[in-house]
């Protein structure tokens, strides 16, 4: 395919297939080009995690992302349904395993209602009746929670993706950016990416990308390692639907959750420690250019300073596999050490403010030429098909497509 494109998209993950989409299914002229560094589609974050398409109940009452969840779920359970990629609506419990956690657990309640979310409390012998190896002192049943494969949902988007015209690229890193009249430039190893507008869904490298294109985020990203344990199959049977713990209000993380994955596995976690890499899935990946550039930065320091009791805790449970256990083992008892097997990680992308405050919602910088997604929290996998209709509308904004960007945003949940 020609170099030559209204849109080039970097980032071969949900966002950026979902944005693509959202543009060629708006406007079928456009021409599209999709740069992925790796060798498949959604490689990072969209095919390492939990894998739950969530409901909108952990967000602000009115907010996009709550309305974005609510209606954005829904759409991606008919996507998965009419593609043939696999999905369940399971639903789930959030437990609280202490009597302090209970105000907690009714605000969450309160604002999963006001967001239009199915819940119903459980009393502790209710939560036993519906998971009975499942302690609490009292939970919140949660029903518009569902189960599906990201990965798959990547797959069937770069399907859909290359029917409607799209060139889709892997193997491609943008290597360096400059302006040539109207476009911007991209090298990469297939050659020039002469683009109108870029649109940056890198994730893990999206603040790298936007300072390569000439722009200076306002945030910083800071890799965060998710680990998992999954439940040898002996013990499988200790639960049936997803169960999570009461979120720490302060920490944009849902906690260590049990989850039954769609193979009939059970997955344990993720926890949340500092990653050594922006692809450090493990603690022997270390980047050490990566790390130099961060403690340099106050936005690091600032990170450091206040949330360093919450990163003791987190490193310890990472290495000091008992510590684990026995977070698991308050929500289910039975389980021990010998049940469980770690069972890789994910990275998650998390921008961190020039003040070193982790960032729980959209960051989005737009230029004339760029749009810059520099930190897409939960629920943007759940979400990711009206974000990337949002993203696509800035970009049509960019083009001089006024009409068709008002279309999309009309269409979008939030507009």
């Amino acid at each position: 395919m020609s170099g030559e494109v209204d849109i080039a998209i970097i980032g071969g993950g949900l966002l950026g297939l979902a944005t693509a989409r959202a543009v060629l299914r708006a406007h079928p002229g456009a021409s599209v080009a999709v740069l992925e560094k790796e060798s498949r589609w959604g490689a990072h974050q969209s095919g390492h995690n939990s894998n739950v398409i969530h409901s909108g109940l952990y967000y602000a009452p009115g907010s996009l992302k709550a309305r974005l969840a609510r209606a954005g779920g829904e759409a991606m359970i008919r996507y998965c349904e009419q593609h043939g990629v696999p999905v369940k609506r399971t639903g789930k419990i959030v437990v609280a395993t202490a009597e302090q956690q209970l105000p907690r657990l009714d605000a969450l309640a309160a604002r999963g209602r006001e967001n239009g979310v199915t819940v119903a409390r459980l009393s502790r012998a209710e939560i036993a009746e519906r998971e009975p190896h499942v302690a609490g002192v009292g939970a919140l049943a949660v029903a518009d929670t569902a189960m599906t494969d990201f990965g798959r949902v990547c797959l069937a988007l770069a399907t859909e993706l290359t029917d409607l015209g799209a060139d889709l690229r892997t193997n491609s890193p943008a290597r360096s950016f400059t302006t040539s009249r109207d476009r911007t430039v991209i090298d990469t190893p297939d050659g020039e990416v002469r683009a109108r507008i870029i649109v940056n869904c890198a994730g893990l490298h999206s603040d790298k990308i936007a300072e390569a294109a000439g722009h200076r985020p306002p945030v910083r990203i800071m890799p965060f390692r998710g680990e998992y344990a999954e439940v040898r199959p002996a013990r499988r049977g200790l639960i049936t639907n997803p169960v999570y713990p009461v979120p720490d209000p302060e920490l944009p993380f849902l906690g260590v959750h049990v989850t039954p994955m769609l193979d009939g596995s059970v997955h344990v976690g993720p926890n949340a420690v500092p990653a050594l890499a922006r692809q450090g899935y493990r603690w022997r990946d270390v980047d050490v250019r990566m790390l130099g550039e961060l403690l340099r930065d106050p936005a690091v320091r600032g990170l450091a300073r206040r949330y360093w009791r919450y990163g003791i805790v987190e490193i310890s449970r990472s290495l000091i596999w008992p510590l684990f256990v026995r977070d698991v083992r308050r929500l289910i008892p039975e389980i021990n050490g010998e049940d469980l097997r770690r069972d890789g990680s994910g990275v998650r992308a998390q921008a961190v403010t020039s003040t070193g405050e982790l960032v729980d919602d959209f960051v989005i910088s737009r230029t004339q030429r760029a749009i810059h997604v520099l930190n897409a929290p939960s629920p943007a996998a759940t979400s990711s098909l009206f974000i990337g209709s949002h993203i696509a509308a800035d970009a049509f904004d960019r083009l001089g497509l006024a009409d068709i960007a008002r279309t999309v945003r009309e269409s979008a949940t939030g507009s």
